[in-house]
């Protein structure tokens, strides 16, 4: 059996760090602008908005998908896909949460660093 150090660390950090590592590729950052500016897309018109394969769009979709950020319904051949808000503002509140705290902590006028 595997033993993974992740689990010393609290459900917040965990859910945070999940976060951003799916949020760390470009490709998936250009796909929520596109999906916010559109409301709701199908997946092939984003491969036609984006320098991007179908393939590459698909595959960073299913990412996205799988942290909770979007959602997607199939529609006989195609999936339309949007941004979930609920999942979108928890996501929002932890990243936010955590920045704050770490600024309120560290990063005042009296920093050497």
């Amino acid at each position: 059996m595997t033993y993974t150090k992740a689990i010393q660390f609290g459900q917040e950090q965990q859910e945070v760090a999940r976060i951003a590592k799916v949020l760390s590729h470009p490709a998936r950052i250009a796909i929520l602008q596109h999906l916010a500016e559109t409301k709701s897309c199908i997946s092939g018109d984003i491969s036609n908005a984006l320098p991007l394969s179908r393939t590459t769009v698909s595959q960073h979709l299913q990412e996205l998908k799988s942290a909770g950020l979007i959602k997607g319904e199939i529609d006989g051949l195609t999936v339309c896909y949007c941004i979930d808000q609920e999942q979108y503002d928890r996501a929002r509140l932890l990243l936010e949460t955590m920045l704050a705290a770490i600024k309120s902590t560290c990063c005042d006028d009296s920093c050497s660093c």
